[in-house]
């Protein structure tokens, strides 16, 4: 049974969703979700404002959680003492294309360094801010901008191995006209593995919006959320030890859902105990590992 929860954090409306007269708060539709929540768990807005909000990542170091909204280039932070703040501006659109989208970061993840890796729109790159994280400065270090000699599309969302390899998905999201965009240079739409030492590897072309991603604690797996409406799915890659995809499955199927329910399949965590799927824009989630 998909236990369902409100998520307030994958909006993509112009409009805030939450108005400050509705109170958010938890459907429970199965008691499994008490084995990862506890039932005096309130939400909280913590801020709101933003056009396109993505991306959310604790800094554990700055206990400060940051995140993106993509339309207006910015990475923003929160903390308990400062409240919602500008983090970093320009975010993922620096490399300046009039042709091209102006979108900036989306999903974001910390290296075993704890560098800031950032998947870019508008620059269509997967880049790590060269600045620390308690000063941060537009200046990247790009560590993948092309596939077979052609741009990306726009990276959008990335996950990290405990080797330190990089899987990450490449939507159309940032060209304007997206898949039918002049300046779109590959035929499709990817989910790349980066590995450490710089190989870039495309381990799937065949699904049509790909979009948040996941590996499984044990890496044994992974997951792959397909925001297509026509094709509202979570993918299944099982993994081999050198981390080659050995098969292939649908995971959940949310088709269903798109013509009475907003939202599609969008970003993924894996808790210790179960896996947390995002459908936008609001609905959540959890699944038993």
């Amino acid at each position: 049974m998909a236990l369902i929860c409100l998520n307030v954090w994958a909006c993509r409306q112009k409009k805030i969703l939450l108005q400050p007269e509705t109170a958010p708060s938890v459907q429970v539709i199965d008691n499994e979700i008490y084995k990862v929540l506890d039932k005096g768990t309130k939400i909280e807005i913590l801020a709101d404002g933003f056009t396109w909000s993505e991306g959310p990542l604790w800094l554990p170091t700055l206990q400060k959680l940051i995140f993106t909204d993509v339309p207006e280039n910015t990475i923003y932070s929160w903390d308990a003492k400062h409240g919602k703040q500008v983090y970093l501006k320009p975010s993922g659109y620096t490399i300046l294309n009039p042709n091209g989208g102006t979108e900036g970061a989306n999903g974001l993840i910390l290296d075993h360094n704890g560098n800031l890796i950032i998947c870019q729109h508008g620059n269509r790159s997967v880049a790590k801010m060269l600045a620390p994280l308690s000063a941060p400065k537009p200046n990247f270090e790009y560590h993948a901008q092309k596939y077979n000699s052609k741009l990306f599309n726009s990276p959008n969302d990335i996950c990290l191995s405990r080797s330190g390899d990089m899987y990450f998905t490449d939507p159309p999201y940032g060209l304007p006209k997206q898949d039918n965009d002049p300046i779109k240079e590959l035929t499709f739409n990817g989910v790349y593995l980066l590995k450490k030492n710089g190989t870039l590897i495309l381990l799937d072309s065949t699904l049509t919006r790909p979009n948040g991603i996941a590996l499984a604690k044990d890496e044994k797996y992974m997951i792959v959320a397909n925001s297509d409406e026509k094709n509202a799915i979570w993918v299944k890659y099982m993994l081999d030890d050198d981390k080659n995809i050995i098969s292939k499955s649908v995971f959940a199927d949310m088709t269903h859902l798109v013509a009475t329910q907003k939202g599609l399949p969008d970003g993924l965590k894996i808790h210790k105990k179960r896996l947390h799927l995002c459908y936008r824009p609001w609905w959540c989630f959890d699944i038993p590992s």
